[in-house]
């Protein structure tokens, strides 16, 4: 008659362990919902895996010299995707994944070149973090490092 309740409770725990694993795979999928819609000028897909809230900042160094980082409203984003005009292609090439998870977040970083029109325009970094919300994981925010110099085409 032990028996039963034991393996309910292995049951049990197996099921909501398998329900609440979020994999490398499942991070790198977020971000790279984020880069189609991103590709395709669809504001719609780009926010299904942003949280309503999501912080935007950007790392770099002005034409001064002077080491910056600014914060931008993620719907400046969506607005210029939704409105990118017909004849403009920006391409934001990711050179991999790094992931880290640990329980209800994640951390991607993503080295990248940026091309214009198939030019090519500056490289970086970008560094999401994802959190387990109710809706799913969502993007929480997102910091990108931009420069010029050393950039491999």
């Amino acid at each position: 008659m032990k028996f039963i309740p034991v393996l309910f409770a292995v049951f049990f725990t197996i099921s909501a362990m398998s329900q609440d694993s979020f994999t490398e795979k499942n991070a790198q999928q977020v971000v790279d919902t984020f880069f189609d819609g991103f590709h395709k000028g669809d504001s719609l897909i780009m926010k299904s895996v942003m949280a309503d809230k999501l912080i935007m900042q950007t790392a770099f160094t002005d034409g001064e010299g002077v080491e910056r980082v600014t914060t931008s409203e993620a719907s400046n984003l969506l607005n210029a995707i939704a409105n990118r005009p017909a004849d403009q292609q920006w391409e934001e090439r990711l050179l991999g994944y790094t992931v880290q998870i640990d329980g209800n977040l994640a951390h991607v970083w993503t080295p990248y070149q940026f091309w214009f029109n198939d030019t090519f325009s500056h490289c970086g970094a970008n560094a999401f973090t994802l959190a387990k919300t109710s809706e799913g994981w969502k993007i929480i925010h997102l910091i990108d490092s931009r420069r010029k110099a050393g950039c491999n085409e």
